[in-house]
């Protein structure tokens, strides 16, 4: 076991996406996970239908417990909630010290349910993009970030770098959401970009994608690998664990966390 990573999110009782998948991602690539509880949703395959936020200073008693004893080589963040809760995760990730933020702008669960508040939009871009190691936007929270379209590869580009602009030491922009039959991912970093293109998956089994990517991105530069080859080893694990989905559900349903024990 190698690379401690401290997940700031939220948990989803159907455990197919936030703290729950966050927590598999991070087992099954042989890194150690704590947690610090952002809200509780009720949720399935089939939507969210509660929300209970958890009180920021509890959030922030939380991840300074484990920081302060276990600590952390890296921090990965998810459902937030409002702008409080924002500001208290920028708090921790400044108490962590020198270790990389994923920082996953979750702003939309997979069924529609908003999960962050319009007013905490003002928050990520002034608070935690300036502290993000790596931001992992997919093409709608960019544009909900930037208000730039994005409809195109070029966009993608534009978008990432508009966002590191923004502070972002590097982005990864998730092109999942953009029409074709190929899914395409940019890196942009300091040392240029880096294009990740595979055929589309035909599925109804992706619930948790961008959460499980975002642990797997932060497992990855937690147990020290470079950038690229962090991206590009969650990439891989998040495809395979769509591939091989349980079939669970009668919505949005999990993917298979655990295929690497197949």
């Amino acid at each position: 076991m190698k690379g401690r990573v401290l997940i700031i999110a939220g948990s989803d009782s159907g455990g197919g996406a936030g703290i729950q998948a966050d927590i598999k991602t991070v087992t099954m690539l042989g890194g150690y996970a704590a947690t610090a509880i952002t809200a509780i949703t009720v949720q399935n395959t089939l939507g969210v239908t509660g929300v209970v936020p958890i009180d920021p200073s509890v959030v922030e008693a939380q991840g300074r417990a484990v920081l302060d004893d276990i600590g952390a080589d890296a921090i990965k963040t998810g459902m937030l909630g409002d702008a409080a809760m924002v500001a208290a995760v920028a708090g921790l990730i400044d108490h962590a010290g020198p270790v990389p933020a994923v920082i996953d702008p979750v702003m939309v669960a997979k069924g529609g349910a908003s999960l962050l508040a319009d007013e905490a939009i003002e928050a990520v871009i002034n608070l935690l993009i300036p502290r993000a190691g790596l931001l992992t936007p997919n093409a709608p929270e960019a544009t909900a970030l930037t208000g730039m379209a994005i409809d195109s590869l070029a966009g993608l580009h534009a978008a990432g770098r508009a966002l590191m602009a923004m502070g972002a030491k590097a982005v990864l922009m998730k092109g999942g959401h953009l029409e074709g039959d190929t899914v395409t991912d940019v890196l942009l970093s300091s040392e240029g970009a880096r294009i990740f293109a595979a055929p589309r998956l035909q599925s109804r089994h992706t619930h948790g994608t961008g959460c499980t990517l975002a642990s797997a991105c932060a497992t990855g530069l937690a147990q020290g690998l470079s950038m690229e080859h962090s991206v590009e080893r969650a990439i891989d694990y998040v495809r395979t664990a769509i591939a091989r989905a349980p079939g669970l559900g009668g919505g949005h349903g999990p993917l298979d966390h655990g295929w690497p024990l197949r």
